[in-house]
Protein backbone atom coordinates (compact mmCIF):
# COMPACT_ATOMS: atom_id res chain seq x y z
CA UNK A 1 0.00 0.00 0.00
CA UNK A 2 3.11 2.49 0.64
CA UNK A 3 4.03 2.47 -2.83
CA UNK A 4 0.72 2.63 -4.31
CA UNK A 5 0.12 5.93 -1.86
CA UNK A 6 3.79 7.01 -3.20
CA UNK A 7 2.40 6.60 -6.87
CA UNK A 8 -0.83 8.04 -6.31
CA UNK A 9 1.09 11.29 -4.48
CA UNK A 10 3.86 11.55 -7.25
CA UNK A 11 0.78 11.54 -9.67
CA UNK A 12 -1.48 14.45 -7.64
CA UNK A 13 1.57 15.92 -7.64
CA UNK A 14 2.45 15.84 -11.13
CA UNK A 15 -1.31 17.05 -12.16
CA UNK A 16 -0.83 19.90 -10.11
CA UNK A 17 2.14 21.35 -11.91
CA UNK A 18 0.66 20.48 -15.38
CA UNK A 19 -2.83 22.37 -14.85
CA UNK A 20 -1.98 25.40 -13.30
CA UNK A 21 0.06 24.90 -16.95
CA UNK A 22 -1.96 24.26 -19.14
CA UNK A 23 -4.91 26.86 -17.31
CA UNK A 24 -2.41 29.26 -18.11
CA UNK A 25 -2.78 28.65 -22.14
CA UNK A 26 -6.59 28.23 -21.65
CA UNK A 27 -7.74 30.23 -24.66
CA UNK A 28 -10.63 32.05 -22.50
CA UNK A 29 -11.13 32.79 -19.06
CA UNK A 30 -14.08 30.06 -18.80
CA UNK A 31 -11.75 27.04 -19.61
CA UNK A 32 -9.12 28.65 -17.08
CA UNK A 33 -11.43 28.97 -14.85
CA UNK A 34 -12.86 25.42 -14.73
CA UNK A 35 -9.04 24.14 -15.26
CA UNK A 36 -7.78 25.46 -11.71
CA UNK A 37 -11.54 23.96 -10.61
CA UNK A 38 -9.91 20.73 -11.44
CA UNK A 39 -6.29 21.38 -9.87
CA UNK A 40 -8.06 22.33 -6.43
CA UNK A 41 -9.53 18.87 -6.79
CA UNK A 42 -6.05 17.66 -7.36
CA UNK A 43 -5.02 19.75 -4.29
CA UNK A 44 -7.24 17.66 -2.09
CA UNK A 45 -6.48 14.05 -3.26
CA UNK A 46 -2.69 15.28 -2.77
CA UNK A 47 -3.37 16.47 0.40
CA UNK A 48 -5.78 13.32 1.35
CA UNK A 49 -3.53 10.53 0.15
CA UNK A 50 -0.52 12.27 1.84
CA UNK A 51 -1.98 12.27 5.18
CA UNK A 52 -3.07 8.15 4.36
CA UNK A 53 0.73 8.09 3.89
CA UNK A 54 1.85 9.62 6.66
CA UNK A 55 -0.75 7.58 9.11
CA UNK A 56 0.60 4.54 7.31
CA UNK A 57 4.71 5.40 7.19
CA UNK A 58 4.92 7.98 10.20
CA UNK A 59 7.08 10.40 7.71
CA UNK A 60 6.12 12.99 5.44
CA UNK A 61 6.09 11.73 1.91
CA UNK A 62 8.82 13.62 -0.45
CA UNK A 63 6.45 14.05 -4.06
CA UNK A 64 8.15 14.34 -7.08
CA UNK A 65 6.94 15.68 -10.89
CA UNK A 66 6.74 12.05 -12.66
CA UNK A 67 5.92 13.25 -15.75
CA UNK A 68 6.55 16.58 -17.96
CA UNK A 69 3.47 18.00 -18.82
CA UNK A 70 3.48 19.17 -22.68
CA UNK A 71 3.49 23.07 -24.00
CA UNK A 72 1.19 23.59 -25.81
CA UNK A 73 -2.50 23.52 -24.54
CA UNK A 74 -4.17 21.24 -26.91
CA UNK A 75 -1.52 18.47 -26.07
CA UNK A 76 -2.29 19.09 -22.58
CA UNK A 77 -5.67 18.51 -23.21
CA UNK A 78 -4.91 15.46 -24.54
CA UNK A 79 -2.24 14.40 -21.61
CA UNK A 80 -4.17 15.14 -19.13
CA UNK A 81 -7.29 13.36 -20.63
CA UNK A 82 -5.02 10.14 -20.76
CA UNK A 83 -3.34 10.31 -17.32
CA UNK A 84 -6.79 10.83 -15.54
CA UNK A 85 -7.96 7.92 -17.29
CA UNK A 86 -5.03 5.93 -16.64
CA UNK A 87 -5.48 7.13 -13.08
CA UNK A 88 -9.09 5.99 -12.82
CA UNK A 89 -8.39 2.47 -13.40
CA UNK A 90 -5.53 2.89 -11.42
CA UNK A 91 -6.93 3.99 -8.51
CA UNK A 92 -10.16 1.44 -8.44
CA UNK A 93 -7.72 -1.43 -8.59
CA UNK A 94 -6.07 0.30 -5.00
CA UNK A 95 -9.83 0.70 -3.69
CA UNK A 96 -10.38 -3.22 -4.60
CA UNK A 97 -7.53 -4.25 -2.90
CA UNK A 98 -7.82 -1.85 0.30
CA UNK A 99 -8.29 -3.57 3.16
CA UNK A 100 -8.67 -0.32 5.30
CA UNK A 101 -12.48 0.95 4.91
CA UNK A 102 -10.91 4.63 4.77
CA UNK A 103 -8.20 3.91 2.33
CA UNK A 104 -11.46 2.07 0.08
CA UNK A 105 -13.22 5.21 0.31
CA UNK A 106 -10.92 7.77 -0.09
CA UNK A 107 -9.34 6.24 -3.30
CA UNK A 108 -12.77 5.23 -4.67
CA UNK A 109 -14.01 9.48 -4.43
CA UNK A 110 -10.73 9.88 -6.05
CA UNK A 111 -11.43 7.78 -8.70
CA UNK A 112 -14.60 9.72 -9.73
CA UNK A 113 -13.47 13.02 -9.18
CA UNK A 114 -10.76 11.90 -11.43
CA UNK A 115 -13.40 10.93 -13.99
CA UNK A 116 -15.16 14.13 -13.89
CA UNK A 117 -12.13 15.96 -15.03
CA UNK A 118 -11.27 13.65 -18.07
CA UNK A 119 -14.96 14.42 -19.00
CA UNK A 120 -14.00 18.13 -18.83
CA UNK A 121 -10.67 17.93 -20.23
CA UNK A 122 -11.86 15.62 -23.63
CA UNK A 123 -15.26 18.32 -23.68
CA UNK A 124 -12.23 21.41 -24.06
CA UNK A 125 -10.25 19.11 -26.39
CA UNK A 126 -12.89 18.52 -28.66
CA UNK A 127 -13.94 22.39 -28.74
CA UNK A 128 -10.61 23.00 -29.11
CA UNK A 129 -9.96 20.67 -32.69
Amino acid sequence: MVRKLEKAINGEYSAIQCYEKIARMAPNEIERKRILEIRKDEIKHFQMFSQLYINLTGVQPQPKVTEECPNSYKDGLEFAIQDEQETVDFYLETADGAADRSVRKAFRRAAADEQNHAVWFLYYFVKNK
